[in-house]
């Protein structure tokens, strides 16, 4: 017995298990299309908004973050905390409104529609 071939064939076992099999041709079928990403889009009255819009509602937001392809502002009043996201809806356009997120002051979830009218009420 070959002793380097027999540490060779131990240490090659275990890679044996890492394979993956071998897809013919012909085989793989795309998913169904479905409907466009936009349709899971919650609706509500902050969608579609633009930051100039939302200051007007809520005044100038607590935070303004920029990042490479969203923009996040944050609006409070010590009642409730909302967090509006905003993307642009294609390059160039101007990015608007496609999330919300409300909270309470100790974290707990709100409904956003009523976090925005609290924030509107000051």
């Amino acid at each position: 017995m070959n002793f380097p071939r027999v540490v060779t064939a131990a240490l090659c076992l275990p890679l044996a298990a890492c394979g993956g099999g071998v897809v013919p041709k012909g085989s793989y079928a795309p998913p169904p299309a479905g409907p466009p990403a936009s349709a899971f889009m919650k609706q509500g009255p902050l969608m579609g908004s633009d930051a100039g819009a939302l200051t007007r509602m809520f005044g100038q937001p607590r935070l303004d973050i920029r990042e490479t392809t969203v923009r996040k502002l944050q609006f409070a009043n010590g009642r409730c905390i909302l967090d509006a996201y905003l993307y642009a809806p294609a390059r160039g356009k101007e990015p608007v409104v496609t999330h919300v997120d409300a909270r309470s002051p100790a974290g707990a979830d709100v409904d956003p529609v009523s976090c925005a009218t609290a924030l509107q009420a000051k």
